[in-house]
């Protein structure tokens, strides 16, 4: 990577980083410091692409709270957490994660839980029980759900 960017150079750079995916103002950021940028520099292109509609939170978060769950399986939990980690307001969590619906999110629960289910080979109750239900709560399942589930399942 090149040593001294100009504020040009640094605004083609961060759009087209942007363009590529949607990105959360600390992720624009951390890639403008590695780019050796000054804070006054890395403030006036931040205010640039939110002005040219580069960087948006509210659409970073809802887009971040469908892929996760749609294509990893995240729970709820996992979600909100990713997002607080980046440093993303409960406000646009809240509304995050109202994107996926409750049929949505327990059909993907459901179908996960009886997966890891059936796929181990675990022949010990007890040791069975707490991997499935450690695999899930790891996924940000609510506890709630998984005891259930597993209840579920081991009556079968």
């Amino acid at each position: 990577m090149k040593e001294i960017y100009s504020i040009k150079e640094a605004i083609k750079k961060a759009e087209h980083y942007c363009a590529y995916q949607d990105r959360c103002h600390d992720e624009m950021m951390s890639k403008l410091r590695s780019m050796k940028m000054s804070n006054d520099e890395i403030d006036k292109i931040i205010a640039h692409l939110i002005q040219e509609k580069f960087l948006n939170e509210e659409r970073f978060a809802c887009s971040f709270a469908r892929g996760k769950h749609r294509i990893k399986s995240w729970g709820k939990i996992r979600i909100t957490n990713e997002l607080k980690f980046r440093n993303i307001n409960q406000r646009l969590i809240t509304k995050a994660l109202q994107e996926i619906t409750t049929d949505e999110y327990l059909e993907t629960f459901h179908k996960t839980a009886d997966r890891v289910w059936e796929n181990s080979t675990e022949r010990n109750t007890l040791k069975k029980r707490k991997k499935f239900c450690d695999y899930l709560l790891r996924k940000g399942f609510e506890s709630q759900l998984v005891y259930e589930k597993v209840k579920d399942l081991e009556a079968q």
